[in-house]
């Protein structure tokens, strides 16, 4: 079955679908489908009506999940990991009126401390602790308070931030419902779907995999497999579990692709649509991807922001309804804009973003919102745009193709980095005096380098540590190198590429002497 990546029909309908959002979609799921698995979790299954009672229970049980006095829903903080309790605390939390805010449990405890001051959480859940309520009535029909929150935040994510400290993104239920519609049509999910949750679960691509399919009657899989670095067996689990839709960050579709292509391998009957997203493709993996046999997958390249709920843009690289000069093309375009998404390139190239699923704001950083969230006249009146960064250019057929950063920001393993962010944290060790962080091509992938002048004796190792005990592991440097002092310009800036030709004409043993 061919599925419409655009469905310009229903395109004008977003704004007037919102009254219930998410969770009507949810409810209505689980009323029409009671016992189909809504979440597989190691093999155990979960239906939608078990998941309902769960959810209720979620927001029953927390009185501090209901909004107080302050004006705004309260913002409830969520130690999550790769387990259904997440699913289960994100639903409980918007039906109980609050604001998602994940943290992954996985993080060291400095940066789990970090993120749930940046994200000003009223309430930090660890929700595999929170022990169940017996015996509360299940009733899908209990009021939802559908129109009292529709305009309310529905989540705040963190990304990282210039000045070194994350940048917390306010997203609003209208802005993650009109997403999760529009995904659910790109992504053609129907009730026999069984879609891997795979992605970080404190980024929002996580919330691409989970909502749609829960609100279209599919079922969710949860498995210890996907993450044992085990590419054997990530695709025996595909093929256990019966996997039809994967959401993959781009580097790791990069290294399945090459593993498929080396072994030989092949991907289980069942998958018919991957979609990948979070940098630029490389053009001999989207060869070797074309020469396996897998003709009959629907490759999407997706593209979009935190600030902008999720994905904006798509295309199909390849599988069947692939456009032919798609299909030909060996530099892979970022795509066209979504039904619901207005875009326009600007005069040096930067990509702008407009629509209803922009974040609403910077979490108490008026002046970065306004400077990232302007609001300007391109041709069709006063318009508020989010300034994405991203250089593109525009082809004759309407598709963008990337062509780099405005700023230094740089994509990892999917994740946005701002080197700033790291190079604060390397500066909080003792033996270092000054640091700069780029990103870099490293055997076919984007990684970041750190070019660091030391005060005292220490090694690169004990740097990389001293960072996971602070950063996620995207934002640690895959190399660093030591420098005797940074090179800058005539005009007072870190002259990027001097310190890295400083760096290699010395002997980086990784040592600083």
């Amino acid at each position: 079955m061919t599925h419409t990546i655009f469905d310009t029909a229903n395109a004008g309908r977003a704004s007037d679908e919102i009254v219930g959002g998410v969770l009507s979609d949810f409810f209505a799921a689980a009323e029409k489908w009671p016992h189909r698995a809504a979440i597989v979790h190691n093999g155990t299954v979960l239906t939608y009506r078990d998941l309902v009672e769960r959810v209720h229970q979620s927001a029953m049980r927390d009185e501090a999940l209901r909004p107080g006095g302050t004006g705004r829903s309260r913002r409830i903080g969520a130690l999550v990991s790769h387990t259904p309790a997440m699913a289960e605390h994100l639903l409980g939390v918007l039906h109980a009126g609050g604001t998602y805010c994940p943290i992954d449990a996985a993080l060291p405890p400095a940066r789990r401390e970090s993120l749930a001051a940046a994200l000003g959480v009223d309430d930090v859940i660890d929700p595999a602790d929170t022990p169940r309520a017996v015996g509360l009535a299940v009733d899908a029909g209990i009021d939802m308070q559908r129109s009292r929150w529709r305009n309310d935040a529905a989540y705040v994510l963190c990304t990282s931030g210039s000045t070194g400290t994350p940048k917390p993104v306010v997203v609003s239920r209208q802005a993650l419902a009109v997403t999760v519609r529009a995904l659910r049509r790109i992504f053609g999910l129907v009730p026999g779907d069984r879609v891997l949750q795979f992605a970080s679960v404190s980024w929002d691509t996580c919330l691409e995999e989970i909502l749609p399919a829960l609100t279209a009657g599919a079922t969710l899989i949860f498995d210890d497999a996907a993450h044992s670095g085990s590419f054997r067996s990530f695709v025996r689990l595909l093929a256990e579990q019966d996997v039809t839709v994967l959401d993959l960050p781009t580097a790791f579709w990069h290294e399945l692709v090459l593993y498929l292509h080396e072994e030989p391998a092949l991907l289980p009957d069942s998958v018919r649509l991957v979609v990948i997203g979070g940098e630029r493709i490389d053009p001999t993996r989207l060869r070797q991807w074309r020469d396996l046999d897998v003709g009959g997958v629907r490759l999407l390249n997706t593209y979009g922001c935190t600030e902008t709920a999720m994905v904006t843009h798509a295309v199909q690289l390849s599988g069947p309804g692939t456009e032919p000069g798609v299909a030909a093309d060996a530099e892979a375009p970022l795509g066209r804009p979504l039904p619901h998404v207005g875009d326009h390139v600007t005069a040096e190239g930067e990509l702008l973003v407009s629509g209803p699923s922009l974040a609403t704001c910077y979490l108490g950083m008026p002046e970065a919102t306004a400077t990232a969230f302007p609001v300007v006249d391109h041709g069709s009146g006063p318009t508020r745009w989010f300034r994405t960064g991203d250089l593109v250019v525009r082809g004759g057929t309407g598709l963008l193709y990337p062509r780099g950063r405005a700023d230094e920001q740089v994509k990892v393993r999917g994740v946005r980095v701002h080197p700033a962010e790291v190079e604060a944290q390397l500066m909080t060790h003792p033996a270092v005096s000054a640091a700069v962080v780029v990103g870099e091509q490293l055997l076919g992938r984007t990684s970041l380098t750190a070019y660091v002048v030391c005060a005292g004796v220490t090694t690169a190792g004990e740097l990389r540590r001293h960072l996971r005990g602070r950063l996620p592991g995207q934002f640690v440097p895959a190399q660093v190198k030591f420098v005797a002092a940074l090179r800058y310009t005539a005009s007072g800036k870190i002259d990027r590429a001097a310190t890295r030709r400083a760096a290699e004409s010395i002997d980086n043993e990784g040592v600083n002497q």
